[in-house]
């Protein structure tokens, strides 16, 4: 709100000259109040508006000249000169100011973008009895990196994927991200009950929040992470889903697009105290050979357009007629830059995974 009324000051002070200008109060010499708006903006606003301030005193002055029938006049000469200089020379120092801060703002989106990037690594194409491929977007409004986080791993329990998002942004954000991602991988490949293993990335989590001074006080009253634990069987047609308040996930089967909705919702990471007792088993969907699962995070389906509609995910992955998850990821990406125009509010992490037929997967033991 601040901001907003000191980058209207320059065009306030222009109508008061304006209107002292045009009144009996003419006699005000308003020369260098009127000078000063396009300085005025060049500091506090960005180059397209520091010329439309320059222009307008611009506008002012030749106007207030006329109906002042003060042409002719040295000093209404001087004034004219003092505003070009001062309109030119204010757009020059804007626009230098807006490609430093560019320049500076990219390079800490690419420190954060590394960062992000060594924790999260690309899904393989191929994990046992799944065809795979991941997406990661970095939203563009922000320089900070975000809590998303994925991963599959392929196990002597079949294929195991996470999807997960951390409340947040920053380095605690991405320190909450490396625990969790850090216990599933880990855990993933010698604990064969799902539900553990999500409890184990839960234990990371507390673990990590107990560090003296690893988090302010607003990330510890306030924070939480919502995860998706997907498992694959090398030898049976179905998805078995340990869900903590995440989205749930796209099952794409004979031309549909069903969500698959938990029986029963359970709270985020974090948030155990809300509920009595855990399940004790995850949810089971057929997962047959030819179908397709989708696992995203939120900023998926609450990016939105121009004019504010969410993205419509189910049907625009419908639609989509691909042969490989890499294909259906990339013209999905597509659709949700289209949708809204270039403009990500939210991190963005999502993995496809195509059901090959049964016994087409050796497990890692």
């Amino acid at each position: 709100m601040l901001l907003a009324l000191v980058r209207c000051l320059p065009f306030v002070i222009a109508l008061a000259v304006l209107a002292i200008e045009l009144t009996p109060a003419h006699f005000i010499y308003t020369g260098p109040l009127l000078t000063a708006v396009p300085a005025l903006a060049a500091v506090t606003a960005d180059p397209r508006r520091t010329a439309t301030a320059g222009a307008l005193t611009l506008a002012i002055s030749v106007t207030t000249a006329t109906y002042n029938q003060a042409w002719g006049t040295p000093q209404v000469y001087t004034n004219f000169l003092a505003l070009t200089l001062v309109s030119v020379a204010g757009f020059i120092t804007s626009s230098a100011v807006r490609a430093y801060r560019r320049r500076e703002l990219d390079q800490v989106r690419r420190i954060a973008v590394c960062a992000q990037e060594v924790i999260l690594r690309p899904v393989p194409e191929r994990l046992g009895p799944v065809r795979a491929a991941s997406l990661c977007l970095v939203a563009g409004t922000e320089a900070q990196v975000g809590g998303d986080l994925y991963e599959a791993v392929h196990t002597r329990y079949g294929v195991r994927m996470i999807v997960g998002d951390v409340r947040g942004k920053g380095l605690s954000a991405m320190r909450a991200v490396a625990a969790a991602l850090g216990a599933f991988r880990v855990v993933a490949h010698y604990e064969d009950d799902l539900v553990e293993v999500m409890n184990h990335c839960a234990a990371a989590l507390r673990r990590e929040v107990a560090v003296p001074g690893a988090y302010s006080e607003e990330v510890l009253m306030e924070g939480f992470t919502t995860a998706l634990i997907a498992q694959v069987p090398d030898d049976e047609p179905v998805v078995q889903l340990v869900n903590r308040g995440h989205p749930p996930p796209l099952l794409l089967h004979a031309g549909r697009t069903q969500p698959l909705l938990p029986t029963s919702p359970l709270p985020p990471l974090g948030l155990e105290d809300l509920i009595a007792g855990l399940p004790e088993k995850p949810e089971s969907h057929p997962f047959v050979a030819g179908d397709r699962l989708l696992l995203y995070t939120d900023g998926v389906i609450e990016a939105r357009n121009p004019g504010n509609d969410f993205f419509p995910l189910t049907q625009t992955i419908g639609t989509i007629s691909s042969s490989t998850p890499e294909e259906c990821l990339r013209q999905l990406h597509q659709a949700l830059i289209r949708h809204t125009e270039g403009h990500l509010a939210d991190d963005v992490a999502m993995i496809l995974a195509d059901r090959l037929g049964e016994g087409t997967g050796r497990p890692v033991t």
